[in-house]
């Protein structure tokens, strides 16, 4: 098995200093404002990214807990394996969002829409495009049956 180094490039903060205070996805955070500060020597990667209006942020989820490969996820009751859920305890605790880039300061970027932990290494950042991210024959595999246990941070 091959072994892969991820170098952290940067810090995402947010008003979130508990898990039980974060949103499980940015759609329940739609408001919610927070920065992206990348290290000084990775800034000049920002160039252009103010043209879009959405970012894709990749960071490790460094506070999950123990890895499940089958688990009850927030929205079913029935277990489910670990890749067909977005559960934080993963193998490589490798996580996403998807947020709405406001503005650039520099080598900060303040987003909206953020469901970070504060103080969350950032792994990397790419652009949002609707015309490569988003399948209109995309299904919702299990989920098309759960009864959406929506609250205002999507917790149950």
């Amino acid at each position: 098995m091959k072994e892969i180094t991820l170098q952290q490039i940067g810090t995402i903060y947010s008003p979130f200093e508990a898990k039980e205070d974060c949103p499980r996805q940015s759609i329940y955070s739609t408001d919610t404002e927070g920065t992206v500060e990348l290290f000084e020597e990775y800034a000049v990667g920002l160039k252009d990214i103010e043209s879009f209006s959405h970012i894709i942020l990749l960071y490790e989820f460094d506070r999950a807990e123990e890895v499940v490969l089958i688990r009850k996820p927030f929205l079913d009751d029935e277990p489910h394996g670990i890749f067909a859920s977005r559960h934080p305890c993963r193998p490589n605790g490798i996580a996403l969002s998807i947020v709405r880039l406001v503005k650039r300061d520099g080598n900060v970027l303040h987003v909206e829409g953020i469901d970070v932990l504060n103080e969350t290494p950032l792994i990397d950042i790419k652009p949002y495009s609707p015309r490569f991210d988003c399948f209109s024959e995309a299904t919702y595999g299990w989920l098309e049956s759960t009864n959406w246990r929506e609250k205002s941070n999507g917790r149950e």
